[in-house]
């Protein structure tokens, strides 16, 4: 039986999952579970600036492979969810605001996470305060073994002061990185939310223009890069910082040479100024054309079957591959420039070095070994940052060309939603439409439906037939909010569940589908099953209801697919249940069983059923 099937290949920890999903936790399962969050939301200070809360997953670790349920869950700040809710109140706050014409996303962004911003930013400042004292205890050494000293003692002081700065320029740089790149999580993770909420709501127009792989690169990459900003945000000020202390240390060791260093840095960033705007014009080049090259594969892999059947593989093949070199063009033009960046930068330090020796020699400015060994170190703390330069440059112009581009997208127009939806059951018209017309183009000169009056009462089943392509599926779809109302005046009333012409099936187990999301009703889940007619077909199956159904449904057939979204559609319960067409792709037998299973439905829960067949003027 497909009940075996299922518990048979389900680990342990999957059946506690599938447990406390049907309700069936023990209360002391329950408290493990809800005591299962991370570490370190729960650490003190101490545990927190040492990395002590890593300790307990480290050692359980090191005994064993770590498993799903020995992981912590995320703490409520680090949840996407939180994330997303918290940006979306601040953005609709500056949306309402007189003073600002359009929403700001980047200041929302800052405005949510100023607090996690100033600390990460106060240990990137301890670091470069901590690093750059290092010459000058090295200094004051020398000067100590030069019998230069000012009290007894002195050496052990310094000794002192100098591990004590290692350890804080250690434990600064630590905290500095892990606080920046949760950061950067938290805001990978709220933007990855904002875009797939926006998807869902975007106008007919808006597609057109964001296709499916835009909106991938949108998430994969420009989420990503946005993500990786706050490390570099504070790499853009603390180089300056840290640059500005080493050049007072080395006037302070060889005097008017320091001008030399301070000019052949100066030239050295001046030269790449133009530099970096060819990189920014490459970047943005490059964006677009990964955008179409992506769009294109995953247009090709999506309809492979028709390209199959056509004999047309050569040639997207080809289409493909001009694309991939407009690409390669644009991203070989980055990457060369980016090359001469870093030389130019990486050689920096010689030129730096080698114009102060010779400003010394020139000038006649005396060195000692104390001002020799002070100006060594320091040129260390000068390499670091101008090494680093090109990194944040480079950071920098991927962060802003990411950010305008899901700006962009996140301001994108969306449908108007001006379908009311009042979700109470127990009125008398579900459904009510007034002299209503809609257009997929949000034109009122190319209206696809028009002047459509429809009322529909509880209870009521309602057959819309008509000629292939009147628009039947189009007035389902304006019901459900998807069409652009022009005039008139529509109002729904109830929870919806919809059926699709082409089954819709997300990537998992037959039960995923089905439950979507929803909690396990075990007798429910059973009844729709039974309904469906899907018995059979489960007791076929490797495990049952708990088989992998693969990309897109690709090991059931095309009526399996329709029984299983009808399925899903029964088991959420619904006042409206939208049917385009969902007996196309069984036999009659089935189709038959199915609709008096929905009639059953309708006439003992009182729902609506709105029924769209294709054909010509097919009937029902």
């Amino acid at each position: 039986m497909w009940n075996e099937g299922c518990n048979r290949s389900l680990s342990t920890w999957e059946q506690h999952r599938l447990r406390a999903h049907m309700g069936s936790f023990t209360s002391d399962e329950v408290v493990d579970s809800e005591s299962q969050v991370s570490p370190f939301a729960k650490a003190g200070f101490f545990s927190k600036m040492s990395f002590w809360w890593l300790n307990p997953l480290m050692k359980m670790g090191y005994k064993k492979p770590l498993e799903d349920k020995d992981m912590p869950l995320l703490g409520a700040t680090d949840r996407a969810h939180n994330q997303y809710s918290m940006f979306m109140e601040k953005l609709n706050g500056k949306k309402q605001s007189p003073s600002h014409g359009t929403p700001l996303f980047f200041w929302t962004i800052v405005s949510c996470h100023r607090h996690a911003i100033l600390v990460s930013g106060f240990f990137a400042l301890l670091k470069v305060l901590t690093v750059t004292a290092g010459p000058i205890i090295l200094k004051a050494f020398i000067n100590v073994s030069l019998g230069k000293g000012t009290f007894k003692h002195e050496g052990y002081v310094l000794a002192a002061l100098l591990f004590v700065c290692k350890c804080c320029e250690s434990l600064s740089q630590r905290q500095w990185y892990f606080r920046t790149r949760r950061l950067g999580l938290q805001v990978r993770s709220l933007l990855s939310a904002a875009i797939y909420k926006k998807q869902q709501k975007l106008s007919n127009a808006a597609k057109m223009k964001h296709s499916s792989g835009n909106i991938m690169n949108y998430v994969i990459v420009d989420a990503y890069r946005i993500g990786e900003s706050p490390y570099w945000f504070h790499q853009t000020w603390t180089t300056s910082v840290q640059l500005c202390i080493s050049l007072a240390i080395l006037y302070n060791a060889v005097g008017a040479a320091m001008i030399s260093s301070l000019v052949v840095i100066v030239l050295t960033v001046l030269s790449n100024v133009p530099l970096a705007r060819l990189q920014h014009k490459s970047k943005s080049k490059l964006m677009e054309a990964q955008d179409v090259r992506l769009k294109a594969m995953s247009e090709s892999l999506v309809h492979m079957k028709v390209l199959k059947l056509y004999a047309w593989e050569s040639h997207f093949k080809k289409v493909i591959e001009g694309l991939r070199k407009v690409e390669y063009k644009w991203l070989s033009a980055f990457q060369l420039r980016r090359a001469y960046n870093i030389f130019m930068f990486w050689s920096s330090p010689v030129l730096v070095s080698a114009a102060t020796f010779l400003t010394c020699y020139l000038l006649e400015i005396p060195l000692d070994a104390s001002s020799v060994f002070t100006f060594m170190a320091t040129l260390h703390l000068v390499q670091d940052p101008i090494r680093l330069v090109p990194e944040v440059i480079a950071a920098v112009i991927q962060a802003k060309v990411a950010f305008i581009r899901i700006s962009k997208f996140l301001d994108a127009p969306e449908l108007n939603g001006q379908v009311r939806k009042k979700y109470y059951v127990g009125i008398d018209y579900p459904i009510a439409m007034n002299s209503c017309s809609f257009s997929w183009e949000e034109s009122t000169s190319k209206q696809t439906l028009k002047n459509i009056n429809l009322i529909v009462k509880g209870g009521e089943k309602i057959a819309i037939c008509g000629e292939v392509g009147s628009g039947k599926s189009t007035l389902l779809a304006a019901v459900l909010g998807e069409v652009p109302k022009i005039e008139g005046m529509i109002q729904v009333c109830g929870k919806i569940a919809y059926v699709s012409q082409n089954a819709w099936i997300q990537s998992g187990t037959v039960q995923e589908n089905i439950l979507f999301g929803s909690p396990m009703d075990g007798e429910r889940y059973h009844n729709t099953i039974a309904r469906c007619s899907l018995v059979k077909d489960l007791e076929m199956l490797p495990y049952g209801d708990c088989t992998q159904i693969g990309e897109r449904g690709i090991n059931l057939s095309g009526g399996q697919k329709q029984r299983v979204q009808l399925a899903r559609a029964l088991y959420q319960n619904a006042d409206i249940y939208l049917l385009d067409d969902p007996f196309s792709a069984v036999d009659a037998h089935t189709a038959t069983s199915l609709f008096n299973v929905c009639h059953e439905c309708s006439i003992r829960q009182d729902r609506t059923f709105g029924d769209a067949p294709s054909g010509f003027f097919t009937c029902i």
